[in-house]
């Protein structure tokens, strides 16, 4: 491996290292959610299906969306709620006393903009204000289209299991008011929500050594929006 590769590995080591996992973790739960697909069919006394044709359906579709979205959400939530919701003591916070969106010169904008901010950090008009909320809209966006491809896939995924059991099919809009989407929509949900709830509180009083994610070991429970 060249130096310049090398290099961009380290740079990039903790998008690298997560991405690889995902690819792993998502090539896993093709093949089991392959095999318990088949048993489904072979309880239905249906002929088993291949992978290519297992990742192309409604059922795999609809796995992998609705942990997207519940992702996506709790990062929507959690980058917009820390604008204005504190927590004494814990590095996910802000200081008490910086509750808000701060001011231009604390954000480094427009006037304020150093020679190497962003070039939409330093301009005066809309960009400014888009890219001053960029990261809250992607993740928004992201959750709203994860969890708009769960309801296309969940339908056609139910409706399937319907068909299999000799019932009617629902429509699209009957199933997004079911309980089989909103079930899979808040089992999700309420584990990301419990997750950014426990790792706020946690890290008041608990520490990991070298990690951005802690206060360093040795501060105070009380200091709050310290990082390592």
């Amino acid at each position: 491996m060249t130096a310049k590769r090398r290099r961009f590995v380290r740079d990039n080591g903790l998008t690298l290292a997560f991405g690889m996992a995902f690819l792993l973790a998502l090539t896993g739960q093709a093949f089991a959610g392959h095999a318990e697909f088949n048993n489904e069919l072979a309880a239905d006394g249906l002929a088993p299906i291949g992978l290519a044709a297992y990742l192309a359906s409604s059922e795999f579709a609809v796995d992998v969306t609705e942990n997207w979205q519940s992702e996506y959400l709790q990062f929507f939530l959690f980058i917009l709620g820390t604008v204005w919701l504190l927590q004494r003591g814990s590095p996910e916070s802000k200081e008490i006393d910086e509750a808000g969106p701060e001011s231009d010169k604390e954000q480094r904008v427009g006037q304020y903009a150093r020679a190497d901010s962003p070039h939409w950090a330093r301009t005066r008009d809309w960009r400014q204000t888009v890219y001053s909320r960029s990261l809250g809209l992607l993740m928004g966006g992201l959750f709203l289209l994860s969890w708009f491809a769960q309801a296309v896939a969940g339908s056609a995924a139910y409706n399937e299991q319907r068909l299999r059991q000799l019932q009617r099919p629902m429509g699209w809009g009957e199933y997004v008011l079911g309980a089989d989407f909103w079930s899979r929509s808040l089992q999700n949900w309420q584990s990301e929500l419990l997750a950014v709830a426990s790792m706020a509180i946690f890290s008041v009083y608990l520490r990991q050594r070298g990690s951005p994610e802690s206060k360093p070991v040795g501060t105070p429970h009380g200091a709050t929006g310290v990082e390592s």
